[in-house]
């Protein structure tokens, strides 16, 4: 109960300053990834493990979260663009129930793994401070790049930053 007091206090504003435009990837050092492990929407856990052997792009989103709502169908483009790839693109709804992701989903249709992190243990343990936030990890699971914020994931910057790891 705590953490969504906190998050009803701090996301108003966070929300104000990365709805504008993301301000551009962050490059990090291969360190490894945080650990990941959450229930996809048919119940099954999955953990970073899953998607060895592949770049992927984790990002945290949440369905109220308009700039991510924009966001989501420009990581659908990019997943059908980059199709038979080594690339898995995999969103994690940050503090929602399944009743709201899949009554959202049900009005966007997408192709790539949706997981839970319900009690948003996930979003802590990876620094998540604003939404949408995305992470992009090499084929050994270590972030290479970050973004705070919304982008045009098949376009631009994004799409050279994901192509430059493939």
């Amino acid at each position: 109960m705590q953490v969504k007091r906190k998050l009803a206090i701090l996301l108003p504003g966070l929300f104000w300053i990365v709805s504008a435009s993301a301000a551009g990837f962050e490059t990090r050092a291969a360190l490894p990834a945080p650990e990941l492990g959450a229930l996809d929407l048919n119940g099954t856990h999955k953990t970073l493990a899953d998607y060895r052997g592949s770049v992927v792009l984790l990002n945290f989103w949440a369905t109220w979260c308009p700039p991510c709502q924009r966001e989501m169908p420009s990581l659908e483009r990019l997943r059908v663009r980059m199709a038979g790839q080594p690339l898995e693109i995999v969103a994690i709804s940050s503090a929602e129930t399944l009743d709201a992701v899949t009554a959202y989903l049900s009005k966007m249709r997408l192709g790539f793994p949706i997981l839970l992190d319900g009690d948003g243990s996930n979003t802590r343990r990876w620094k998540v401070f604003a939404l949408p936030t995305t992470f992009v990890l090499d084929a050994d699971g270590r972030v290479r790049h970050v973004l705070t914020g919304p982008t045009e994931w098949d376009e631009g910057e994004a799409l050279a930053v994901v192509e430059s790891m493939l």
